[in-house]
Parts: structure tokens; C-alpha cells; sequence
């Protein structure tokens, strides 16, 4: 395990590892709590406001629970990599068995998409959320959260990055028969290109908002203060990337 960590957590953990010592467990997920909130907001950033934060959160905790009892302090890896895959991996599940999209907001998406083709269509190119919203009397915002939550697992998938620090994950879990085929490897890999492609779409703020919360991983908070801009703008803006680039995230989605 590495040893960076301040001399007071690295006692807390020599007492857990050696002697299954519960208030010094107590005291290290205490101390870790951080992740969970970071990982709380960048997922509930994707989710409708029916999703609560504090289940988010109780689902968090337990993925951090999980990694602080199954830590391998032997291996060369630093535990906050490990717990974020927990506590991830944990709220992702604890999503999945919750129908969190209310039924209204399926059949909206189902609404929005449909309306889309048609207007597609008519227009000979993709409408924009304007269009749609008039169309089915919706305000542009209502439009573009409901795309954003009918693509949230989509989203939430595509944040899943390998780590070159942690070898336990999708590529060491799953059978070598459902490793990726040569053409389905060109297809991934097709798709990727098609949204690079369409990021070239997005204005500068949208580049900058979808580069700074997937690649960085910059909460929308700490994007507000990069680009001193309120939180909420950058929701806005983050809402609209994500409008924009539908398209290409559906196709993903399909074939993933």
C-alpha cells in the first residue's frame, strides 16, 4: 500500500489490517468520506431531481465499506483509486435496482425522440431542442433534461475508464469469450471517432464543460470556478453538450 498517506491514517490502518480494530474502520471511512461525495455529485449531475442524494450517498458508503474490507494493502495501489471503483460500482448498482426514471419522464423521452425523427424529416437535418420544445409545447430546458436523463446510464458507462494503476475490473472479470472481435473493435472504435467528431460541434464553452467533467473529472462546481461561472450556467451549458451529442451517445449506447 502506498505510504503517503499522513502518519495519524497510516496507525488507523496498520490497527484495521492487523487487528480488525472497528473504531479505527470507523475513523478511515471518515476520513474517506471525500470520495463518496465527489463521486455522489458527479453521478447525481446525469440523474432526474427524484433521484435522492442521501440514497446516492447510502449506496456510496456501502461501496466504500465494501473497499475498505476487501483492500488488498499488499498490492501496489493507492486505496482512493480502489474505493472509487467501489463506490462507483456501488451507486451505479443501487441506480439499477430503483426505477429512478419516473414513467412520466419515459414517456416524455419516448415523445422528444419521436418528435425528433419527424422533424428531422421536415427540416433534412437534426432540429434543435427549440424546435422540438415548440413543437410539443415545452419549454428548450425541459427538452434537453429530459435527453440528459434518458441518456444518464449511457453517460455513466462511457465514464468508466480504465486505470492503468488497477488490474481488477471489466478486462480481468470477464471470460476471454466475450473479449471484443476484430469487428466490433472497429465498430467501438468508428463510434468514438463519430463523437470526436461531433464535440467539434460544441461551442467553446461546451468543449471546454464536456473536457473538463469527463477528462479531468472536475466536478460542476469546480468547472464553475475554472470558467467563473455560476454552477448553474454550467449545468446549462452541460445540459446542451450533452443535447447536442445524442446522437452519438445513442449510437453508442446501442452497441455497447
Amino acid at each position: 500500500m502506498a505510504t503517503n498517506e499522513p502518519p495519524l491514517i497510516q496507525s488507523l490502518w496498520k490497527k484495521w489490517l492487523e487487528n480488525h480494530d472497528s473504531k479505527a474502520a470507523n475513523d478511515l471511512i471518515y476520513y474517506y468520506m471525500y470520495l463518496v461525495s465527489f463521486h455522489v455529485e458527479r453521478i447525481g449531475s446525469h440523474l432526474p431531481p427524484n433521484v435522492s442524494k442521501d440514497d446516492l450517498k447510502s449506496f456510496g458508503m456501502l461501496g466504500l465499506y465494501d473497499a475498505l474490507t476487501k483492500f488488498q494493502h499488499k498490492r501496489e495501489l493507492k486505496f482512493d483509486t480502489y474505493a472509487s471503483f467501489r463506490i462507483r460500482g456501488a451507486i451505479i448498482d443501487g441506480l439499477r435496482k430503483e426505477d429512478w426514471l419516473p414513467r412520466s419522464m419515459r414517456e416524455k423521452s419516448k415523445k422528444v425522440e419521436q418528435t425528433s425523427q419527424v422533424l428531422k424529416q421536415v427540416y433534412q437535418r437534426e432540429p434543435t431542442s427549440e424546435e422540438i420544445a415548440k413543437k410539443l409545447q415545452l419549454s428548450m430546458e425541459d427538452v434537453e433534461e429530459t435527453v440528459k436523463h434518458s441518456l444518464a446510464a449511457n453517460i455513466l458507462s462511457i465514464e468508466e475508464k480504465p486505470n492503468n494503476d488497477y488490474k481488477e475490473g471489466i478486462g480481468y472479470t470477464i471470460p476471454d469469450q466475450d473479449a471484443l472481435q476484430p469487428d466490433k473493435s472497429m465498430l467501438q472504435s468508428e463510434l468514438k471517432n463519430e463523437l470526436i467528431s461531433s464535440m467539434q460541434n460544441l461551442n467553446q464553452n461546451e468543449q471546454m464543460v464536456v473536457s473538463l467533467f469527463y477528462e479531468e473529472e472536475l466536478t460542476l462546481t469546480e468547472i464553475g470556478r475554472v470558467l467563473e461561472l455560476t454552477t448553474s450556467r454550467i449545468s446549462q451549458i452541460h445540459r446542451k453538450a450533452i443535447f447536442k451529442l445524442r446522437k452519438s451517445l445513442q449510437k453508442i449506447q446501442a452497441n455497447t
